[in-house]
């Protein structure tokens, strides 16, 4: 990040976004962000999130209807996994998808720029407490 963009809030929240062993929501990288430093506020998440959008160093990822999530940009193809009970986000990474997308430029001439893939379903924990057909 360029030095005229730099506070100290916005470094906390990019550390606590390069930290994060799963995807965080904004309710979750908020709560982090208090423990370290008890001035921040959910309005200046939120607007550091647009901004770090805006310079590329961010993903919001939308998986499922409700879940939102945020993750440090990467140049690494992966995926989604969706726990629809839970929210549980985990990555995962599949050549087919890499050869779904040279299929579809070969067979319509279209150019992908980017493969958005997410999975829904229910993770291990949640998979036995739900009726499965």
């Amino acid at each position: 990040m360029k030095n005229e963009y730099k506070t100290a809030h916005r470094q906390l929240l990019l550390d606590i976004l390069r930290e994060a062993k799963t995807h965080m929501n904004v309710k979750e990288l908020f709560q982090e962000a208090y423990k370290r430093d008890h001035r921040i506020s959910l309005a200046t998440v939120y607007r550091n999130l647009r901004l770090f959008e805006e310079l590329g160093l961010v993903d919001e990822r939308r998986l499922g209807k409700n879940h939102c999530s945020y993750e440090m940009k990467t140049s690494s193809e992966h995926y989604h996994m969706v726990c629809t009970t839970c929210g549980q986000v985990k990555e995962f990474v599949s050549p087919a998808v890499g050869q779904l997308v040279d299929e579809v430029q070969r067979n319509s001439g279209f150019i992908v720029t980017r493969a958005v893939l997410n999975v829904e379903g229910y993770c291990p924990e949640c998979k036995d407490k739900v009726k499965v057909e």
